[in-house]
């Protein structure tokens, strides 16, 4: 140990950060990352500055633009940012907002009564992070402006010319950091998700999205008036909706105001999405819970009531009742209380109470006032009970089965030694005639393989009983040890990663799609928490002599012959079964020189993650036809 006396240690160590510094030297606590997500967000904090004007009643256009130099300019017709001077600071309104953290309307001076935004600290942070900002207030028939440069003021606030008397509003225009982050490139489509989706829970509320940069010039307007009805149709448009009216209530409980909009489709899953003053709470809370109590209760008595139930009969669950079913959940709270630092679960109480009792006596009254929906939504419900009857028993079979054969893991999984999950990985291969230099070029202390017979069942189009009968869905719910569902356990799981390697070929590609489907639909906390990848087989081998290269595109292909000269020999691989062990091994298994895709979700792309795949996977041809006509100008790589 040290000797104390001999250390130094008194105030002169302790560091004192000023204004903004807190913001530029630990950036991640403010905005999650410094990668491309922290890098939207920032527009986001600006952008929800404005739609808390237009929950407050005061806008209805937010204009934000994508500059030709990436840069963004963010422009509402709000009341504009006050620019008077705050007594006791001697500093305008303006200047505090965007320099001083935990300054603005959203603290209790009763500036707004709902807002958005992360953290309510948006203008600053997004101040402190940009290399340059400006920001122009129209009100009062002049033109207010201010000018920063990494936080700190270039200029006073002061008037740089006049407005019309009755124009208003707040204009923000930024430069990303690029000494803060990763890139400074941004997503149109991104930045499209999201801002639909403010609009979409924003009724009336218009907000355009420009894209000025050459060579990717592009409008797109978001305006809904059905606001969250509309919502529910754009999650069901690749669906077969079980009856055509969405059912929509609104009402205030308690000073919180629940909106619920839901249609049940002819789907499988559940597609539930809440919000709290704009924000998505991926992981629910108070508010979900009261939905679903709301939803079981008026529809259970209501099936009493109609005799679609016999007295004999248990009520039927809320999952029977669920599923099916896209809904949107929204609650504009004065205060709310969310569990965690990262706002993804309300807490608040009260909200459970005012969701339950607003949608309890609306629900129960369209189904009174729609008694053909009515019947369709409960004939759906007994159906969907008596499938998960079937696939209990399934799942019970499936164990037993397991159980009597010994060892409790699928036959065909080829194990590793190790048995500490975090230091495993298991790879799910196309077929046996990738087994075999899979098993024979792995490092099986704490690598495993398990073969997949042809293409699984497309859990899009098939209901639980159905894939619990699939030998290859319960062989991979077998090995990664999990469960499923309510009986998910992540802490059972069994490796740490779980890789998908296939040919590098359309087959391989669609065998991929169909293992994320399963993932995404059943295993999801596994890629949130970044357990799935996908492996990247080289294309090709270009060699000439005794000088090789693996390479990984048709471009990297072109410079290695280009590399080593005209002559050179290019193989193509069309599948895996085609590599030799010691080629799989050094190219696809090895951790020292293979590569790997991570797959992430994005909770700010929930609803549009869902829509692809159900659009892409699903029973309706008319959307996917539509999907891949107005994409597939943006394949790059396509083996035919």
């Amino acid at each position: 140990m040290k000797n104390i006396e001999n250390e130094k240690y008194g105030a002169e160590q302790i560091q004192v950060l000023e204004g903004l510094e807190p913001v530029r030297v630990r950036p991640g606590m403010y905005i999650g990352s410094t990668g491309e997500r922290g890098l939207h967000h920032i527009v986001y904090e600006i952008v929800d500055n404005s739609v808390d004007e237009a929950l407050a009643g005061f806008c209805d256009d937010i204009k934000v633009t994508i500059e030709s130099d990436n840069s963004i300019t963010v422009r509402d017709n709000g009341r504009g940012v006050p620019v008077d001077v705050k007594e006791g600071t001697g500093k305008s309104a303006l200047e505090i907002v965007f320099t001083v953290l935990h300054a603005g309307g959203k603290f209790g001076g009763g500036g707004y009564k709902v807002s958005g935004g992360l953290h309510g600290v948006g203008a600053s942070v997004v101040n402190a992070l940009s290399k340059k900002l400006t920001v122009k207030v129209y009100k009062d028939g002049h033109i207010y402006s201010q000018t920063y440069e990494k936080g700190i003021p270039t200029t006073n606030v002061s008037i740089i010319g006049d407005c019309d008397k009755d124009e208003h509003g707040t204009e923000v225009h930024f430069e990303p950091d690029d000494t803060i982050f990763e890139t400074t490139i941004y997503n149109y489509d991104t930045l499209k998700t999201r801002l639909r989706e403010t609009a979409f829970l924003t009724k009336g509320l218009k907000i355009t999205l420009k894209d000025l940069r050459e060579g990717k010039e592009k409008e797109k307007v978001f305006h809904y008036e059905g606001g969250i009805k509309e919502f529910v149709e754009f999650i069901n448009k690749g669906k077969k909706p079980v009856y055509d009216k969405v059912f929509y209530c609104e009402g205030t409980k308690d000073n919180i105001l629940v909106e619920v909009a839901l249609q049940h489709n002819e789907e499988y899953q559940e597609a539930i999405y809440t919000f709290v003053n704009n924000i998505n709470t991926p992981e629910g809370g108070t508010h979900l819970t009261g939905f679903k109590n709301a939803l079981t209760k008026a529809l259970n008595d209501y099936a009493r009531e109609q005799k679609y139930l016999k007295e004999s009969e248990e009520n039927l669950s809320g999952e029977d009742i669920r599923e099916g079913l896209t809904a949107i959940v929204s609650v504009k709270i004065e205060d709310p209380e969310f569990e965690g630092q990262t706002k993804q679960k309300l807490g608040t109480s009260e909200a459970q109470f005012a969701v339950q009792g607003i949608l309890t006596d609306n629900f129960k009254y369209f189904l009174e006032q729609n008694p053909i929906i009515g019947k369709s939504i409960c004939e759906k419900a007994i159906l969907a009970r008596k499938a998960r009857d079937a696939a209990r028993k399934a799942r019970d079979l499936t164990r037993r089965k397991t159980a009597l054969e010994g060892g409790g893991l699928p036959g065909k999984l080829v194990d590793c030694s190790e048995r500490d999950a975090k230091l495993c990985e298991i790879f799910i291969v196309e077929g046996d005639s990738a087994l075999g230099p899979a098993k024979d070029g792995r490092d099986s202390r704490y690598q495993a393989v398990m073969p997949l017979r042809g293409k699984i069942l497309n859990v899009e189009k098939a209901n639980e009983q159905r894939m619990y009968e699939n030998a290859e869905i319960t062989g991979m719910i077998t090995a990664f040890g999990t469960g499923i569902k309510d009986e998910f356990d992540i802490k059972k799981l069994r490796y740490d990663k779980i890789i998908i390697m296939t040919d590098a070929d359309v087959d391989g590609a669609h065998i991929a799609t169909l293992m994320l489907t399963f993932l995404y639909r059943f295993l999801p906390q596994l890629i949130k928490e970044g357990h799935v990848y996908i492996a990247q087989p080289p294309l090709f081998k270009v060699s000439k002599g005794k000088k090789f290269y693996y390479a990984y595109s048709d471009a990297e292909k072109d410079e290695r012959v280009k590399e080593l000269g005209d002559d050179a020999d290019v193989s193509r691989y069309k599948g895996l079964g085609e590599m030799d062990t010691e080629e799989l091994a050094e190219t696809t298994m090895d951790p020292e020189t293979r590569v790997l895709l991570r797959v992430n979700m994005n909770d700010d792309a929930a609803s549009e993650l869902d829509l692809t795949f159900t659009t892409l996977m699903g029973d309706e041809v008319e959307p996917r036809r539509v999907f891949i006509e107005e994409n597939a100008k943006y394949v790059q790589n396509l083996d035919v």
